[in-house]
């Protein structure tokens, strides 16, 4: 019998993003109806990985079963058994492990000593245990924490390879897939693979190269002032000054002096001179953030600027020439803007000569789990607890969920699961999206028996629910595939259709 643990249900197949490495191979209906039935079958189909690569297992027990590591071998694993003390250099390196942990092999004490080698942020833990073990404190404290499953004895070798796979897939996500996740303009945060993000870069790419004054439009969250700081950096002004300001964020009556600057004795409390942050970024980039919510008159004086490349400081005589290069960016509709009369139409065609579009996250597909786990990469220091990466309910509710705070929110919400979290894999539950899931749970027997009766309902269909050429193709004997039908309920379907009973 198998049961697992309902933190360590691995990501499945097909959430995972198409750069990654895959996560590992499903059961085959041979090592199920092995399980079940007692025949001989064949080995279950590991994962596939690179030719090249060396896939480390490190077994932990006292008297390592050898028909397990000859079976294991056998399916490509480099394979070191035996007690920790003799085999720990396996973990003295920066490779992906996966680990078996006999817990019926160590006493209780000797099994908290092995705490910190279930620690390590490469290794991936399957426990071998029984009913005994599993009344001990110790022992549920070490598999719930530091174990992405357990098996409960007797032993099955192909789930205990089938659960290998998965743990090994676990642990080499949670760092590789973050290497080869693309990076843009070397700024971190700018992630993505998708179309969306891929026409994005396409289209930096092209406006940095020249002068002309650029718009970025798109909801609040998404990542503005990043795409403005990636276009200034390839732009030939990149050695220039990159001023930013929120034009929402400061006061109607201070902006224009904000903006401009002002002459000593201007106004009352004007004790010296003040450089405007248009005067600032000359020779660079000024970007401009919320220009919808610039008041009327500002928007006139931004205007003048624009046309004549100079500034006036309040309580100025000589105008002042600046050389900058204009990047605004609004979350608001500024079409509608101009049609009630809230932003000028001809201010707009002055700062929308190119115009970038910046993609909403719900619209990034993939890139949404990407993007966590690079969140998660990032500041996985945050939490007191060892977090390897995002359980299925995780992923399900990150892809349901509208993100109308975006890429902002993403950050938020995974770094509060990164404190939070009482697992190692964080759910949906800790991102605070538990509303946006309907993965119930469920045994890793229950979808064995769903697997299984696929399989025996695909195969029936294909060989027109002719018993005998149904149980060839699946490597067992007419009467045990007879009486998996019986046991699924598919018995009456293939009588229907004229199935060869004999």
């Amino acid at each position: 019998m198998l049961e697992s643990a309902p933190i360590s249900v691995p990501v499945s197949g097909k959430n995972a993003p198409t750069p990654l490495p895959p996560m590992g191979a499903s059961p085959t209906v041979d090592s199920i109806t092995a399980d079940r039935a007692g025949v001989s079958s064949l080995p279950i189909v590991p994962t596939p990985h690179a030719a090249s690569a060396v896939r480390n297992l490190l077994y932990i027990a006292q008297e390592p079963d050898q028909a397990l590591v000859a079976y294991l071998k056998g399916l490509g694993w480099k394979v070191s058994a035996g007690t920790l003390a003799t085999q720990a250099n396996v973990l003295k390196t920066d490779t992906p492990v996966a680990g078996i942990v006999d817990m019926t092999s160590f006493s209780a004490r000797e099994l908290a000593a092995l705490e910190p080698a279930l620690r390590h942020q490469r290794a991936g833990w399957i426990a071998l245990t029984d009913d005994n073990r599993l009344a001990d404190p110790v022992v549920c404290h070490l598999i719930r924490h530091f174990c992405f499953d357990f098996v409960k004895g007797p032993f099955s070798n192909s789930t205990i390879g089938y659960l290998v796979d998965h743990a090994y897939g676990m642990v080499s996500l949670g760092d590789i897939d973050l290497a080869e996740t693309p990076i843009v303009f070397g700024d971190e945060q700018m992630v993505g693979t998708c179309e969306a993000m891929q026409q994005l870069f396409r289209t930096i790419r092209k406006v940095a190269n020249t002068d002309a004054n650029v718009f970025i439009t798109g909801e609040s969250g998404t990542g503005k002032e990043l795409t403005a700081v990636a276009i200034h950096e390839r732009s030939p002004r990149r050695k220039g000054p990159f001023v930013a300001i929120n034009c929402g964020a400061i006061d109607n009556q201070l902006i224009q002096s904000e903006l401009f600057g002002y002459e000593r004795g201007a106004f009352t409390g004007a004790n010296q001179r003040k450089i405007g942050r248009v005067e600032e970024a000359d020779g660079g980039t000024l970007f401009l953030d919320e220009i919808g919510d610039l008041p009327l008159d500002s928007q006139v004086h931004l205007l003048r600027f624009l046309e004549e490349r100079k500034i006036d400081r309040l309580g100025g005589r000589d105008p002042v020439a600046v050389n900058v290069r204009i990047i605004s960016a609004t979350h608001i509709d500024l079409e509608a803007a101009m049609a009630s009369g809230r932003f000028r139409t001809d201010l707009f065609h002055r700062l929308c000569v190119l115009r970038v579009d910046e993609p909403p996250l719900r619209m990034r597909g993939k890139d949404i789990e990407i993007l966590a786990l690079h969140v998660l990469h990032k500041f996985r220091s945050d939490g007191r607890r060892k977090i390897i990466g995002f359980a299925p309910s995780a992923i399900e509710a990150m892809y349901s969920y509208a993100w109308t705070g975006n890429v902002r929110e993403m950050i938020n919400r995974v770094r509060r699961a990164i404190v939070m979290a009482e697992n190692k894999l964080i759910t949906a539950d800790d991102l605070g999206l538990g509303h946006c899931t309907g993965i119930e749970s469920t045994t890793l027997a229950a979808a064995r028996d769903a697997a299984e009766k696929r399989a025996i309902e695909l195969t029936l269909l294909r060989h027109r629910h002719k018993l005998s050429e149904a149980a060839a193709e699946l490597g067992i004997s007419r009467v045990t595939l007879y009486r998996l039908m019986v046991q699924h309920g598919l018995r009456g379907a293939s009588m229907g259709n004229g199935a060869d009973a004999g």
